[in-house]
């Protein structure tokens, strides 16, 4: 561990691999992964971090950091994912907006009504939308569970308010 922690400074990739040796060395311990884990976060490859993240949870069920890269990377993965969709239109679905409302029930529920903020009155248009313009945008879309990851620099820390480790 030692050894992956000086690679640290040297360069992310190599301490990757030397993290995943050590992960290798002695597969019951978690600190590799959970090192992976936030290397792959900072370098904005979430998908990565959340199967690192994963690989700790499976030995320490109650590890916060774990939680909170999966967490915040989730997030971070579902925003990016409603952008581009919105940006082509394509949240209009039944199933689109179902799981966008249970996600703004969850967050909701989690963190209290001010993360999302209840849509304010429009005033009403004589002019005639179309349907597509008629059709309100999902809660999550208009209102995202979390920054966009292009506003948020590469090294921002998410987990500093979560104990533990």
């Amino acid at each position: 561990m030692s050894e992956a922690e000086a690679q640290v400074n040297a360069g992310p990739d190599g301490a990757v691999a030397a993290f995943e040796e050590a992960a290798k060395s002695d597969p019951t311990r978690k600190e590799p992964w959970v090192r992976i884990a936030q290397l792959q976060f900072d370098r904005g490859n979430y998908a990565r971090a959340i199967v690192a993240a994963e690989e700790v949870l499976q030995r320490d069920p109650d590890d916060l950091v774990a939680d909170g890269v999966m967490t915040v990377a989730g997030f971070r993965i579902a925003n990016q994912s409603l952008q581009r969709l919105q940006g082509r239109g394509a949240l209009s679905s039944d199933t689109a907006r179902t799981e966008a409302k249970t996600l703004a029930d969850t967050l909701r529920a989690t963190m209290g009504d001010a993360v999302i903020e209840p849509e304010k009155e429009q005033p009403k248009r004589t002019v005639r939308r179309t349907r597509r313009a008629a059709t309100p945008a999902p809660a999550a879309a208009t209102q995202p569970a979390a920054r966009p990851a292009a506003s948020q620099p590469a090294n921002a820390d998410p987990f500093k308010n979560v104990g533990g480790n």
